[in-house]
């Protein structure tokens, strides 16, 4: 009897003292860096430039209209400047409204972006073995020291780009 109480407690004694798996990420490596976050800001950046660009050209058939107006008598000038300024008004409404949209947009796909990397790390983490992930940024780390072998942003980030690019 004494043996197997014995046994036990050595049994618990080792199994107690088993390493843990932990590692850290870089939560900025992970978010900014990989593939899919580039391509939608290459994606936003092309429909911003492509906004610039409409509105500059409104801008200039305005300054066109303006100089127009310009030439006029003064009663006709009134009554095509005051013309002329609401349907500027109306188009910079109609231009927040387009540009607070691609803002509401992009924000969903980012949002959208760092829950599948959360998802993805939990997954990696339970498929390699981890005990803990933990996620620290350069801003406020909890992370305050470890050995370089336990960051594994940059494993994560090339397994994120792989399953992307799939």
């Amino acid at each position: 009897m004494k043996k197997l109480i014995g046994l036990i407690l050595v049994a618990l004694v080792l199994t107690s003292c088993q390493k843990q798996k932990i590692a850290y990420v870089d939560n900025g490596v992970l978010i900014n860096e990989i593939k899919e976050k580039l391509d939608i800001e290459a994606k936003y950046t092309i429909k911003d430039s492509l906004f610039k660009i409409k509105v500059d050209s409104f801008r200039q058939v305005f300054q066109a209209d303006y100089q127009k107006i310009a030439a006029l008598s003064k009663s006709k000038q009134e009554s095509e400047l005051q013309l002329l300024n609401q349907k500027a008004q109306g188009l910079q409404q109609a231009w927040q409204i387009e540009q607070q949209g691609f803002q509401k947009e992009y924000q969903v796909e980012i949002d959208s972006l760092i829950s599948k990397v959360k998802t993805f790390v939990q997954d990696y983490g339970k498929s390699n073995g981890y005990d803990y992930i933990l996620g620290t940024v350069e801003a406020s780390p909890s992370v305050m020291y470890s050995k370089e072998e336990n960051n594994i942003s940059q494993q994560i980030k090339e397994a994120l780009d792989a399953a992307y690019s799939k």
